[in-house]
């Protein structure tokens, strides 16, 4: 047989062979897709919901007295949220006791720029645990640091008209009327350093009126 007629038959053969091979490959592959499912991945999780403002600042307090360091001022500013009125903060004795510790740590410390702060937020604390006797000392020297704070004459108005209750039971009429003006002094100063503040505008307990009016 002739050579060329050789060599064509063995090119032509070669590319028969290569066919089969890849049509052979091609099967293979697409056996491999269609037979063997390919296990569905879990789906992730959904992120946790991010920490509402209340929350947040819990953590921070809880940091805090795990050993995270924090200036006066992020202190003071800390406080100030929890003790917001109608905050539920007020009403968490836990809350409340962690937080003086905070208070008490900055307090010892050398910065007078934030101390009025301190004490009036450690004076709103112990007004809501019942020490009162406390809280007034603590609200009147925070009001000689700086007696232009409206909410510590709003606390200081406060403690002079349970004071004035207090009497009133008593029988102590006389007293009774000397807090109620006490109270009715630092409402009114309040109202001026605060005009916008709702909370200032109303009175304070029903015995300030009757107080006032004796």
């Amino acid at each position: 047989m002739d050579n060329n007629v050789l060599i064509s038959l063995k090119r032509g053969w070669l590319r028969v062979v290569k066919m089969k091979l890849w049509l052979l490959l091609l099967v293979l592959t697409l056996a491999g897709c269609g037979g063997a499912q390919v296990a569905a991945l879990p789906e992730a999780p959904p992120p946790p919901p991010a920490p509402s403002a209340g929350q947040s600042d819990q953590i921070l307090l809880e940091e805090a007295l795990r050993g995270r360091a924090l200036g006066n001022a992020e202190v003071v500013g800390l406080s100030d949220r929890l003790l917001q009125d109608g905050n539920a903060a007020l009403s968490d004795q836990t809350t409340m006791a962690r937080l003086e510790i905070l208070l008490l740590k900055a307090f010892k410390s050398e910065d007078k720029v934030n101390r009025p702060a301190v004490l009036r937020n450690l004076g709103i604390i112990h007004y809501h645990q019942g020490k009162y006797k406390k809280a007034r000392q603590e609200l009147q020297h925070a009001n000689e640091l700086n007696p232009k704070d409206p909410r510590t004459h709003f606390y200081l108005a406060r403690l002079f008209t349970l004071q004035g209750e207090i009497y009133q039971k008593q029988g102590k009429k006389t007293q009774a009327k000397q807090q109620f003006k006490r109270a009715s002094i630092e409402m009114e100063m309040a109202r001026k350093l605060a005009p916008g503040n709702p909370a200032y505008r109303q009175e304070i307990q029903p015995a300030n009126k009757q107080g006032q009016g004796k």
